[in-house]
């Protein structure tokens, strides 16, 4: 019932087919009586929901499946984007404070992660890698807002804890380095420099990016104003390229 659940969640609003679910929910060995489940577990599910929504009937059926009636002020993915897209504002205005008080909100209403690798339907695939997307971008966003607002030491804690995340994200690596640096532990940065090209040519046999090169010069040199134009520019570049 939980699959079903997401499946429906996600596609709040909008019918879901009988052949969508029954892939989401057994992939492609589906059982004889698929359809008779299908509908066992919707009829569940409804009995469930009813007891909690502000809509008399929240689970309806419409051909050619069925669609789950709740608000987006119901579902906290809605102000999850909300929020984030607020504190993104803040921090391109420069109210740094505001923004990481934003921005902490927002990742105060994420839940368990939903791993991609743990289900087979792509309904809830493509959602799962679309909303860690969002997720990690919010976090990198609240690290420059501690950072701009001289709360440099939780900005690294939370560099250092993406990064185990995700050890071949290599603009993680630069964002700590830098990070690093404007606290005065160069040799913690360039450090970092070392253990992502470790990782880098270990795992995919490459030299790191151009960037995370560059920002390894420039703190070995210690060039923090280069450094942060730099940064600026590709920030620029990169978020420009996700819209």
């Amino acid at each position: 019932m939980e699959v079903l659940l997401r499946t429906l969640l996600i596609r709040n609003g909008q019918v879901v087919s009988l052949d969508q679910l029954t892939q989401e929910l057994w992939g492609e060995t589906p059982p004889v009586r698929a359809g008779a489940s299908l509908h066992v577990y919707v009829s569940q599910l409804r009995k469930v929901l009813n007891k909690f929504s502000l809509n008399s009937d929240v689970i309806t059926t419409r051909a050619p499946g069925y669609i789950l009636n709740l608000g987006r002020d119901e579902l906290d993915l809605n102000l999850f984007l909300s929020l984030s897209e607020k504190g993104r504002l803040q921090l391109s205005m420069h109210d740094h404070a505001a923004a990481a008080e934003t921005l902490t909100k927002a990742l105060e209403l994420w839940r368990e992660p939903v791993h991609a690798s743990s289900y087979e339907g792509p309904i809830i695939r493509e959602f799962a890698n679309w909303t860690e997307e969002f997720r990690v971008e919010c976090v990198e966003l609240l690290a420059r807002a501690l950072l701009a607002s001289d709360q440099t030491s939780e900005a690294i804690r939370i560099l250092y804890s993406l990064i185990s995340e995700y050890p071949l994200r290599e603009d993680l690596y630069a964002f700590l380095m830098e990070a690093l640096s404007r606290s005065g532990r160069r040799a913690d940065a360039l450090e970092v420099y070392r253990t992502a090209r470790n990782r880098i040519r270990d795992e995919l046999g490459l030299e790191p990016c151009k960037f995370l090169q560059e920002t390894q010069e420039l703190v070995l040199n210690d060039r923090m104003d280069e450094l942060r134009i730099m940064r600026s520019r590709h920030d620029g570049s990169m978020w420009a390229r996700a819209m």
